[in-house]
C-alpha cells in the first residue's frame, strides 16, 4: 500500500536530487515524513497591512500594500544592488536585493500593486526593507485622493496569495478623505487565516541554494498536496478523547498553516503531548521489564552495624530528609527488586553520609559495597571522612584508584575477591575487569554524570545477582528535566542542608572595583581562612577579552606576596594537581587559584571566599556548584561574582539571582528557563540524550507530567502489550525507535 510519508524526499514537487542532497545534509530530511516533522520555529502573522506613513525602523516585520514607483541599479558585479522605490500613496519605502537581482526585475513590474513583507531599516534617513516577500496582489479596489499613481491609496477587498494559491479577503472601509486614510489600518482576515505564516529554521549552505524559510513552506505545502487522505492516527481513540486532543491529522495541518491561533495551540498541544507521551511510554516500558526481568538481593536486617554507628558514631543528628531518604532507600534493598535510585542533594547536604549508611545495611546482610567517583582526589577524601566516621568499627574500607600500584594493589585486589574488604572506594579502577568483589551488593556512583552508562554497567556484572544501585548527584535537576532524563529511576531529593551551615552570602561586584575585593580577601586570609579564585580561562585568548589563570596567577603572586598560592588547571598532570590540591587542603597555601576543574572533588572546611572572574562566561548550575566549594564549615562563607560592567540583560538577571538565592533546586529551574535542557550542565553526558522536536522542558512542565500519567496508566494496564486497542501505540514506539531521534535511556 503506498505510504506518501515514505516517498523519497527528491521526488517531492521543487525539490530534486540537489536540493535532496542539501536537505539530507543539513537537516536530515530524507523522506516526506521528515519533512512533515520538520515543523515551523515560529508563526508571523500576515494579517495586517500597515501605512508607509505609520511605520519605522524599529517595528519587526511589516506589511505593506502598494505599488512599485521605480527601479534604480547601483554598482557592478558583487557590489551590485537593486533598489525599487515603493509607494501607497502615504509616503516611499526603498526595497533592496544584493541577490537575484535579475529575477526581481524579470518578475516584477512597475504601477502593479503587490504586497510586500519584511523587516524595515533605517539607512541615510531612509526607511529600507532588504529582500522582502512579494506576493501579487489581484482584485484590487483602489481609491484615489489625487491624480497620478504617487498618491493613490489601495484598499485590498481580496487577494489570491501566489504562495499558498487560496483566497484571502481585506476587510477596509473606505473612510473617504486623505487624513483617515492615512491613519486606518487595514487588517487582513480569512476563511483559512494563512495570515500566520510558518517561519522554517535554515542554515547558510540552504539559504545560498535557495531554500529559504519561504522555500521550505511552497515545499510543504506540495507536501500536503500528496495526502489526498487523513494522515493516520499515530495514538489509541482512548488516549486522543481522554486528553482532549484534536486528531494527528489536523495537528499537522494547523502546525504548519494554522487556520487560526486556537487551531495553532491545539494543535502545538497535541504534538508536544504525543512527543512527550512516547518518551515517557519507552523510559517506564523499559524501567518495567527491568523490574521484572532483574531480581535484587534481599536486605532483611538493620544488624549491629548500621546501628552501632548510629547509636555512637553519628558525626551529627541527621536532617529530617536524610532520615527520609535513608527510609526510602531502605525500603528498596528490602523488596526484593533491584534498587535503581538517584538521590539528589545540594552541595554539603550530607549525601556522602546517606550513602555510608545504606553501604553499613549491605554489610549488615554479608553483602560487600562499592563507592565509584569521578576523581582521585575525590575517592581518598571518601575514605578519609568515612575511615574518620567509623573509627575502630569492624567495617574495613580500602581505596582503589590508578596510584594504587604493585603489592598494595595486589593486596586490595584478593582481600575484595575473598571478602576481606566490605567497603571499596575508588575511581574508574574498579570497573576494570580484573577487579572482582566477593558479593557485592549495593553500588554508590558519585557525580553520575561524569560518568557514561556503559562504566556504570560494568559494575552491575559484577554479582551474579546484580547489586542495588544508588546515583548521587549535587547538581540539582529541574523536575520536569529529571523526568526526562532520569524518568526510569526513583528519585530520592535531600532538600535541608545539616544544622550549622551558613546560607553562603553572594555579592556582585564590577572589576573596575579590584581595590576593594583585594582588600575583602586579606581581611578573610588575616582572619585564618582560605580562598578560592577562578578563572573561565587558563591562557589568554586573542578572541575573547576575558581574565585567563596565567595572568591571574601572577598577579596574585604579586598582590599577595606574604601568602603561599595553588595553581591548579585541566591541563597539569593528574599527580601535579593532586599535590597542589592536597597543598591548599593541607592549609600550606592561602589562595588556590584556578579553573572550573575544581568544581568537583576539594573539600576544605577552612576555605570561606569563592571568587569568580568573568562569572558572565558561566552558567548558573555552574556557578551554583563552584559556590559549593565553600561554606562547607561553620564560619560564615563569601561568593563574589565579578563582571565587567558592560553586561547584557539576561546576564545581570542571572548574576542576581545567584545573589538572591542558595537553593539550587530553584537556581537549576531558573537555569532550565534561561538557556534550555540542551545546555544545562551534566544533561548532555548523561547518558540519554534526546531529540525533542517540538516540545520545550523548560515550558512544558505540565504537558510532560500528563503525558507521563498516561503512559504510566498504559503500562500498569497492558504491562505484557496484548490489548489490542494498543496495537498502534506499541507499532508507533518502536518505529520511532527506529528513527533518528536518540531514545536511549538511563538503566
Amino acid at each position: 500500500m503506498y505510504n506518501p510519508l515514505l516517498q523519497d524526499i527528491k521526488f517531492l514537487q521543487g525539490v530534486g536530487p540537489s536540493r535532496a542532497s542539501i536537505l539530507e545534509k543539513e537537516l536530515a530530511i530524507r523522506t516526506v515524513g521528515d519533512l512533515l516533522y520538520y515543523y515551523p520555529y515560529k508563526y508571523v502573522d500576515r494579517s495586517r497591512i500597515y501605512r508607509i506613513c505609520e511605520i519605522d525602523g524599529n517595528m519587526p516585520y511589516i506589511q505593506l500594500c502598494g505599488e512599485i514607483l521605480s527601479f534604480e541599479a547601483i554598482g557592478e558585479g558583487r557590489g551590485r544592488r537593486l533598489t525599487a522605490h515603493f509607494s501607497d500613496g502615504t509616503g516611499v519605502v526603498d526595497l533592496v536585493w544584493f541577490q537575484g537581482i535579475k529575477y526581481i526585475t524579470q518578475n516584477y513590474d512597475c504601477h502593479k500593486p503587490y504586497i510586500i513583507f519584511g523587516k524595515p531599516t533605517v539607512f541615510n534617513g531612509r526607511i529600507n526593507v532588504a529582500h522582502p516577500e512579494i506576493d501579487v496582489l489581484k482584485n484590487v479596489n483602489e481609491v484615489r485622493t489625487g491624480s497620478g499613481h504617487d498618491s493613490g491609496i489601495y484598499h485590498v477587498s481580496a487577494y489570491q496569495q501566489s504562495l499558498f494559491a487560496e483566497s484571502e479577503n481585506v476587510s477596509g472601509r473606505d473612510v473617504g478623505g486623505k487624513d483617515a486614510a492615512e491613519t486606518q489600518t487595514l487588517q487582513v482576515t480569512s476563511a483559512n487565516s494563512a495570515s500566520l505564516r510558518p517561519a522554517y529554521n535554515t542554515t547558510e549552505r540552504m539559504k545560498r541554494s535557495g531554500l529559504t524559510s519561504q522555500a521550505l513552506a511552497k515545499l510543504t505545502a506540495n507536501m500536503f498536496v500528496l495526502f489526498k487522505n487523513p494522515l493516520q492516527e499515530t495514538l489509541p481513540v482512548y488516549i486522543v478523547e481522554r486528553h482532549h486532543l484534536v486528531s494527528f491529522d489536523e495537528a499537522m495541518r494547523n502546525i504548519h498553516y494554522p487556520t487560526s491561533s486556537d487551531a495553532l495551540r491545539k494543535a502545538q498541544m497535541r504534538l508536544k503531548f504525543e512527543e512527550l507521551f512516547y518518551v515517557q511510554l519507552n523510559i517506564l516500558r523499559y524501567a518495567h521489564a527491568r523490574m521484572m526481568k532483574y531480581k535484587g538481593i534481599v536486605f532483611s536486617r538493620v544488624g549491629n552495624i548500621f546501628n552501632g554507628f548510629y547509636n555512637e558514631h553519628l558525626p551529627f543528628p541527621l536532617t529530617g530528609a536524610q532520615k527520609r531518604v535513608i527510609k526510602e532507600i531502605r525500603r528498596d534493598m528490602g523488596s526484593g527488586r533491584q534498587m535503581n535510585r538517584l538521590l539528589q542533594g545540594d552541595v554539603g547536604s550530607g549525601k556522602t553520609l546517606v550513602a555510608l549508611m545504606c553501604a553499613l545495611i549491605a554489610v549488615d546482610n554479608g553483602c560487600q559495597a562499592c563507592l565509584m567517583a569521578p576523581t582521585e582526589i575525590l575517592a581518598e577524601q571518601h575514605v578519609e571522612s568515612i575511615r574518620r566516621m567509623l573509627g575502630d568499627m569492624p567495617v574495613r574500607v580500602e581505596l582503589l584508584t590508578g596510584n594504587v600500584k604493585g603489592k598494595r594493589r595486589k593486596e586490595v585486589l584478593n582481600e575484595l575477591a575473598t571478602g576481606g574488604i566490605h567497603i571499596l572506594v575508588g575511581t574508574h579502577a574498579v570497573i576494570e575487569d580484573n577487579v572482582c568483589f566477593s558479593r557485592l551488593g549495593l553500588v554508590v556512583i558519585d557525580e553520575q554524570h561524569r560518568f557514561g552508562v556503559a562504566q556504570r554497567a560494568k559494575l552491575w556484572i559484577k554479582n551474579e545477582v546484580p547489586p542495588h544501585v544508588l546515583v548521587m548527584t549535587a547538581t540539582p535537576i529541574p523536575r520536569t528535566l529529571a523526568m526526562t532524563l532520569y524518568g526510569d529511576l526513583d528519585v530520592s531529593v535531600i532538600d535541608e542542608l545539616p544544622p550549622g551551615r551558613k546560607p553562603i552570602h553572594t555579592v556582585h561586584q564590577f572589576d573596575s572595583h579590584r581595590n576593594s575585593l583585594y582588600a575583602s580577601i586579606r581581611r578573610q586570609i588575616s582572619l585564618g581562612r582560605q580562598v578560592y579564585i577562578v578563572y573561565p580561562l587558563i591562557k589568554e585568548s586573542e578572541k575573547m577579552d576575558i581574565k585567563n589563570l596565567e595572568d591571574g596567577y601572577e598577579q596574585i603572586c604579586a598582590e599577595f606576596s606574604n601568602c603561599k598560592v595553588s595553581k591548579v588547571h585541566g591541563k597539569m598532570k593528574p599527580s601535579e594537581k593532586d599535590i597542589e590540591m592536597q597543598r591548599f587542603a593541607s592549609g600550606e597555601t592561602q589562595i588556590m587559584v584556578a579553573t572550573t576543574v575544581i568544581e568537583v572533588g576539594v573539600n576544605v572546611p577552612n576555605a570561606s571566599v569563592m571568587v569568580i572572574e568573568n562569572a558572565e562566561r558561566f552558567g548558573l548550575s555552574q556557578l551554583h556548584q563552584l559556590r559549593g566549594r565553600v561554606g562547607r564549615g561553620a564560619e560564615q562563607s563569601y561568593c563574589i561574582l565579578v563582571t565587567n560592567y558592560k553586561i547584557s540583560e539576561d546576564t545581570r538577571k542571572r548574576i542576581q539571582i545567584m545573589v538572591d538565592s542558595n537553593d539550587g533546586f530553584e537556581i537549576a529551574e531558573h537555569d532550565l528557563k534561561l538557556r534550555g535542557p540542551g545546555d544545562l550542565e551534566g544533561t548532555q553526558q548523561s547518558g540519554m540524550a534526546f531529540d525533542l522536536k517540538i516540545a520545550n522542558l523548560a515550558r512544558d512542565g505540565q504537558i510532560l507530567q500528563y503525558a507521563r500519567a498516561a503512559a504510566q496508566d498504559v503500562i500498569d494496564n497492558d504491562p505484557d502489550e496484548r490489548h489490542p486497542e494498543n496495537e498502534i501505540l506499541w507499532r508507533r514506539l518502536k518505529e520511532l525507535r527506529k528513527t533518528n531521534v536518540n531514545w536511549g535511556a538511563i538503566s
